[in-house]
């Protein structure tokens, strides 16, 4: 029998629903639709990166992993909502390509029950883009890489900054940590990675919620997966 985890009392704002998927093929048009390039043609770019403040609508989250050759970058998928994506200063950074959010919603959740949650943004033209998390380590994507029972972990979001601890569980898509990690609301779609010597960061999750008395985040690895089925292609993974 599977084990349950349930949420706890103070937890992330939620937009939940089934697994909604939003096509990427309409990427060229959708950089095409921003209105603002002119206007901030000769101002400083805004620099995108891993671990910045985001605002989608009503909600407060973290920036997960960017990808500087693609432009695209990614956060929790129940941090969507309808219009472009802001930076803390409500200046446009991007617009949502596709999301999955199927998080339960005030209930119990069987560890064997697969969790999906994150958002594509593809970015604006004229903001600057880097994979430097705010501590100053380059944040890698290795999308093989998989975290096991007791492994040391990090977790940054823009409440509680980097906490780290180690891996509780490894579920279906999805686990949990705890040990010395913590969050607070804001901290959702940031990255969780591992770190070892002064080296770059490997991100192998994107933070979705605390059940209990853990955090939790969505594989890095399941997501990729899951982002090349809503792509439609089958090649390497981001």
């Amino acid at each position: 029998m599977a084990g349950q985890w349930a949420p706890a009392s103070m937890d992330r704002s939620r937009r939940v629903g089934g697994p909604v998927i939003r096509a990427f093929g309409a990427m060229v048009v959708t950089v095409a639709m921003f209105p603002f390039v002119s206007a901030r043609a000769h101002a400083d770019p805004i620099v995108v990166f891993p671990g910045m403040e985001i605002h989608q609508g009503p909600h407060l989250c973290t920036l997960g992993y960017v990808d500087p050759g693609l432009r695209v970058a990614f956060s929790a998928g129940h941090c969507h909502s309808d219009g472009p994506v802001l930076d803390r200063e409500n200046k446009v950074i991007g617009n949502v390509a596709t999301f999955r959010d199927n998080t339960p919603n005030g209930a119990f959740v069987n560890t064997d029950q697969e969790i999906s949650d994150y958002e594509s943004i593809v970015l604006a033209p004229d903001v600057a883009v880097n994979n430097i998390l705010p501590g100053g380590r380059v944040l890698q994507s290795d999308p093989g890489l998989v975290v096991t029972p007791g492994e040391p972990v990090c977790h940054f979001g823009v409440a509680t900054a980097e906490t780290c601890g180690t891996v509780e569980s490894v579920n279906n898509g999805w686990f949990t940590m705890g040990h010395g990690t913590a969050s607070q609301q804001g901290d959702s779609g940031g990255p969780v990675y591992l770190t070892s010597g002064p080296g770059p960061a490997r991100i192998v999750g994107i933070f979705n919620s605390v059940w209990g008395n853990f955090q939790a985040a969505v594989s890095w690895q399941s997501t990729t997966q899951q982002i090349r089925q809503d792509v439609g292609i089958g090649g390497p993974a981001i």
